[in-house]
C-alpha cells in the first residue's frame, strides 16, 4: 500500500498546496462570520474537521498509485454498497428533499460524497484499461454502464443535484479518454428531446427550483426567498464590502443555510466585489494547478484522476457561486472550502490529496 521509494517528494506542487491554504483559511474567516450568530460548535468542529483533513492528505500522499489501481474493484463495490445502503438506512428527505444521509448516534454523514472520490479511481482505471477501444460501441457500453449504475441509484435517492455532479464528472473524463465527439453531440441532443420527460418526473420541491430559476420573483416569501436574500447580499456588498462580521443580511439571519449552499453572498457582503473576484480568482489557480500537473503525467490513469477531481471542484464551483448569482438554479451544492460540513471538508482535503499522490508517483505500472 505504501511504497516510499515510488514517490518523487521533490515534485510535490508547493503552489498548489499555496492555494488550497490560502482557500481554507479564508473558508474558516468567512465561515466564522456566517455563524458567529449560530452555535458555536458550527466553526469549532469545521475546525477539527479541517486539521483532519490536512493529517489525511499527509497519509493520502503516501499511498502507492499502483496499489489503488490494482484494488478498483473493490473500490467500486464498496461504493456501490454504500449507496444501496442510504436507500435502503438513507434519512433527511422531510429537511432537505431526499433520503441522501446516514446518521449513527450523533454523527451524520453523505455517503455520496465518499462515493464520489471512490467513483473517479474506479472509473479511471476502468477507463485505462478499455482506452484504446474507447470509441467502439461496445466498450463504449460497458463503460457507460460501469459509470451509471452508481448515479442511478444516487438518483433512486432521489439527488438529482449530486447526480449532475458524477454525470459531469464522467463526462469530462471520457473526453479526456478520447472518446469522439459525435457520442458527446449526440448525448446533448437526447438531453435537450427528453428534457419535457426528464422534467415531469422531477420531484415537486426540484421543479420548484427550476420555476424560481426562470422567475426568481414569481414566490418571493417560500421558494424564492432564499435566490433573493443571496442577491441582496451580494448586491449590498457593493465594491468594497460592508467589513467582517456586517454583513445585515447574513448577520440578521436573512439568508436561509448562510454557512452552506448560500456562504459566498455572506462572502461577497462582508468583502465586497474584492473579495468575491478574490476567491474566484483562487479557484481559478487551483483548477489550472491541477490542469497543468494532469498534462505533466505520462499515464492515462493518473491524467483521468486528476482531471475527474478538476471536474467535481470545477462543478461544485460553477454550481454553487452561479445559483446565488442567478445564472443557475438553486441546488443543494457546496462551495469547496467555504461551507460547513465536515465530511465535505474532509473529502476536499483528501481529493487534493490524491492529486498530490498521483503527481507525485514515478514507475508507474501496468496491471492490464
Amino acid at each position: 500500500m505504501f511504497n516510499i521509494r515510488k514517490k518523487n517528494f521533490g515534485k510535490l506542487d508547493l503552489k498548489l498546496f499555496i492555494i488550497l491554504l490560502a482557500l481554507v483559511i479564508f473558508g474558516l474567516i468567512v465561515l466564522f462570520s456566517a455563524t458567529s450568530t449560530l452555535s458555536n460548535k458550527t466553526i469549532l468542529s469545521q475546525v477539527i474537521a479541517t486539521v483532519i483533513g490536512f493529517i489525511l492528505m499527509a497519509f493520502v500522499v503516501c499511498i502507492d498509485t499502483d496499489f489503488i489501481k490494482k484494488f478498483y474493484m473493490p473500490i467500486y463495490v464498496i461504493c456501490n454498497v454504500l449507496l444501496f445502503l442510504v436507500l435502503i438506512f438513507g434519512t433527511g428527505k422531510e429537511q432537505w428533499g431526499s433520503n441522501s444521509w446516514i446518521v449513527i448516534g450523533s454523527f451524520r454523514f453523505q455517503p455520496a460524497e465518499f462515493v464520489k472520490i471512490g467513483f473517479i479511481l474506479s472509473f479511471a482505471r476502468y477507463l485505462e484499461i478499455n482506452q484504446k477501444s474507447i470509441s467502439k460501441p461496445k466498450t463504449l457500453l460497458k463503460i457507460l454502464a460501469f459509470g451509471g449504475f452508481p448515479i442511478l441509484l444516487i438518483l433512486l435517492q432521489p439527488d438529482a443535484g449530486t447526480a449532475f455532479v458524477f454525470i459531469f464528472i464522467m463526462a469530462i473524463m471520457l473526453f479526456i479518454a478520447g472518446l469522439d465527439l459525435k457520442y458527446f453531440l449526440g448525448a446533448l441532443g437526447i438531453l435537450v428531446l427528453s428534457s419535457p420527460i426528464l422534467y415531469s418526473r422531477l420531484e415537486p420541491f426540484q421543479k420548484k427550483r427550476i420555476l424560481t430559476f426562470l422567475n426568481p420573483e414569481h414566490d418571493i416569501s417560500d421558494s424564492s426567498y432564499q435566490a433573493l436574500q443571496g442577491r441582496i447580499a451580494i448586491g449590498s456588498g457593493k465594491f468594497f464590502g460592508k467589513g467582517y462580521m456586517k454583513g445585515t443580511q447574513s448577520q440578521f439571519n436573512f439568508i436561509p443555510e448562510k454557512q452552506t449552499d448560500y456562504i459566498y453572498p455572506v462572502l461577497v457582503e462582508e468583502f465586497g466585489f474584492i473579495g468575491g473576484f478574490a476567491v474566484i480568482a483562487l479557484y481559478l489557480l487551483l483548477l489550472y494547478r491541477l490542469v497543468v500537473l494532469a498534462e505533466n503525467r505520462k499515464d492515462s490513469f493518473s491524467k483521468f484522476v486528476i482531471m475527474g477531481l478538476a471536474a467535481m471542484f470545477l462543478f461544485h464551483i460553477f454550481e454553487n457561486i452561479g445559483m446565488t448569482l442567478g445564472v443557475m438554479p438553486v441546488t443543494g451544492i457546496p462551495l469547496p472550502f467555504f461551507s460547513y460540513g465536515g465530511t465535505y471538508q474532509l473529502i476536499n482535503l483528501i481529493a487534493v490529496g490524491i492529486v498530490f499522490s498521483v503527481s507525485i508517483q514515478k514507475d508507474a505500472l501496468s496491471f492490464e
